[in-house]
């Protein structure tokens, strides 16, 4: 058997080399060096992007009303009382299970205020959602990126810059960085989105050990607990995972793992709260539809932006970028199909559609009154496909249509550049307003300009905000405890007493107001904090949501309740010339329904094993319980004896 002659490199000697050999030689070694200029310029524009985000997220920090909400219940558990809002009330006011314990763990390692330790945790997460974000859309074009399985470069071009494209227009749309902080959970659902789109595209391009699908499957799994309504990435994801083709021990494992936490965390829920989802969606009315605000809402945040211009020229560049892939085959079998659910083809559809889903559905509930927030997990995964977008630079092979190709990718990428200038600097609200006609608010400048503090982070910074200063000083003013009520003039609050004799200590104080956050966290803990729409107090939440009501305000209970639900002295002089004695009376009756009187032990009653089993049992029916804001037509509806009016007894 002959062999060649080796040159001291183990390769053939030159002189017995050929022509293809050597044609080959030089298409690796160029090969090997566009790779290391393609991923040394993805470094760089991910780097580029992240600090982008991080500046813009820092010019705009802040920590919103709501987002104290969440320090609240953190207080709470770092004091021993148990996830809850108020001692003694199993209420759960945070919408993020995983966000309140985020911020609990990171305070309790941490000696820095509260709310230092969210600003902290907010700009990593949000930082890191764009990069992973783009990692994951590089992964998905690796094949590109290695050239063809013959290791030459793709035909339709030389060295390909993958540069970022659709991150630029997330964080360049002014709420992006607005809720990139504000002590909400965004940044954790974007980050979620954006670790699940990474784990979802390498299990469909490469081979994944065991543990990496189940890791893939736990987080996953946890969409639910980050925010409810992911259960719609979560569910699509976890189909996939599920139905691909593996053995049905692994998809025991992957269901075990998926389910694991969200389930033990539901059981746990609905016997501990009573509800089986946050009091927040009761208040709210998640399940409800108010199309018309919705599309209001979604129209808020395309048109002051003209965010449908990126939108469609990054689609289409998205498009014409992937090139020739040959023509997709219908499946013929079980097997065909399993196969094309790991695929990368399957992966970007999967985050298209649960992009438009999450979409369709903040539509439906009307969205919120914050510019933009609600919207923004749906637009940053829809994106996600076209997060970078690859430009090939042309070569002598390219061709007409690898110069066409990167010329349209060129094009898009100089647009997306110049309107994401333009749009980082436009305000989202019109004629520069701070609260719209239809309700939508500013969140961001409309506490800036409230408080006097263009970055109110700390609880203190609202203390400026009108009626903070003179709650406090109600609060020291009256040692014997009661019920602080909003007065229309801002400068002091109404103090409905409770009866004699007072106890030791004073009978405490509750404060009944809608801005849960900054009352909250100015106080302590043992003082009561309550609010007319509910996200504190389910009497609220468990009302009818109004009709035509401002969006994520459309609950309103009188005060009339609160004080017959305390005990408190119910007759003038000492309630306020607003109130209605009668209507107190009536409350009291009201509170007397039975179906009510077992709502209100389901979170206040203390948690025997028998109560925790019987929450569980009737969680549903508490979630749809609903009572009549007007004490007269509660009593009606319940079928109990109306009392006498007081001017008749």
């Amino acid at each position: 058997m002959s062999t060649w002659p080796a040159d001291k490199d183990g390769w053939p000697a030159d002189e017995d080399r050929s022509p293809a050999d050597d044609d080959r030689s030089q298409a690796e070694a160029t090969n090997r060096s566009s790779n290391r200029l393609t991923n040394g310029l993805f470094v760089l524009g991910a780097t580029v992007t992240g600090l982008l985000f991080l500046a813009g997220a820092w010019e705009r920090r802040w920590i919103a009303d709501d987002g104290l909400i969440v320090l609240r219940t953190v207080r709470n558990l770092l004091a021993g009382n148990g996830p809850v809002f108020n001692a003694g009330e199993r209420v759960e006011t945070n919408t993020s299970t995983i966000w309140t314990y985020l911020v609990y763990a990171g305070s309790w390692i941490s000696d820095a205020r509260l709310e230092y330790v969210v600003l902290t945790i907010a700009l990593v997460l949000s930082t890191s959602a764009v990069v992973v974000a783009m990692w994951g859309t590089y992964a998905l074009r690796a094949r590109e990126r290695l050239g063809t399985p013959e290791g030459h470069l793709s035909r339709t071009g030389g060295v390909a810059a993958y540069l970022p494209a659709g991150v630029l227009v997330y964080i360049a749309v002014p709420p992006a960085r607005d809720f990139a902080t504000s002590g909400l959970e965004t940044c954790l659902v974007i980050f979620w989105i954006a670790v699940l789109w990474l784990l979802m595209v390498r299990w469909a391009t490469r081979e994944v050990s065991v543990p990496a699908v189940l890791f893939l499957a736990f987080w996953a799994g946890l969409g639910p607990l980050v925010r409810p309504e992911l259960v719609i990435m979560s569910g699509l994801a976890l189909v996939m995972i599920f139905l691909a083709r593996q053995s049905w021990p692994s998809r025991l494992l992957v269901f075990v793992f998926a389910g694991a936490v969200p389930v033990l965390y539901q059981i746990w829920r609905m016997g501990y709260y009573g509800l089986p989802y946050p009091n927040t969606a009761v208040s709210k009315d998640a399940g409800g539809a108010k199309w018309s605000q919705g599309f209001d809402y979604l129209w808020n945040l395309l048109g002051p932006y003209l965010l449908l211009l990126p939108l469609v020229v990054l689609l289409i560049a998205g498009v014409v970028s992937i090139g020739r892939r040959g023509r997709p085959t219908v499946p013929r079998s079980i097997g065909d199909a399993q196969r094309v659910l790991r695929t990368p083809t399957a992966v970007v559809v999967f985050v298209l559609l649960g992009g438009a889903l999450s979409l369709v559905y903040a539509v439906r509930v009307g969205g919120d009154f914050m510019h933009g927030r609600t919207l923004l997990p749906a637009l940053f995964t829809i994106l996600l496909p076209v997060s970078v977008l690859p430009l090939r630079i042309p070569n002598r092979n390219s061709g007409v249509r690898g110069i066409l190709i990167f010329a349209i990718g060129a094009v898009a990428w100089i647009t997306t550049v110049v309107w994401a200038f333009f749009a980082a600097n436009t305000t989202g609200m019109p004629q520069g307003s701070i609260v719209g006609r239809s309700g939508i608010v500013d969140e961001r400048a409309f506490y800036a300009l409230n408080t006097g503090h263009a970055h109110p982070i700390l609880a203190d910074d609202y203390l400026d905000y009108p009626r903070m200063r003179p709650m406090v000083e109600a609060i020291e003013n009256t040692p014997d405890g009661g019920l602080l009520l909003p007065s229309a003039q801002f400068t002091y609050w109404d103090v409905v007493p409770p009866p004699l004799p007072i106890p030791p200590g004073g009978a405490g104080h509750t404060v009944f107001f809608l801005n849960l956050g900054m009352s909250s966290m100015n106080v302590g803990l043992d003082v009561r904090v309550i609010d007319q729409m509910g996200l504190a107090y389910p009497l609220a939440s468990h009302t009818e949501r109004l009709e035509n009501g401002r969006i994520g305000h459309d609950k309103n209970l009188y005060p009339d309740w609160v004080v017959a639900d305390l005990g408190l002295v119910g007759e003038h002089p000492f309630l306020p010339w607003y109130m209605d004695e009668d209507w107190v009376i009536e409350a009291d009756v009201a509170l007397s329904c039975p179906d009510t009187q077992e709502l209100i032990s389901s979170y206040r009653a203390p948690l025997t094993k028998d109560l925790f089993v019987r929450n569980i049992k009737r969680s549903l029916f508490y979630a749809g319980y609903r009572i009549d804001r007007v004490p007269e037509y509660e009593i009606q509806r319940c079928g109990l004896e109306p009392p006498i009016p007081k001017a008749d007894s």
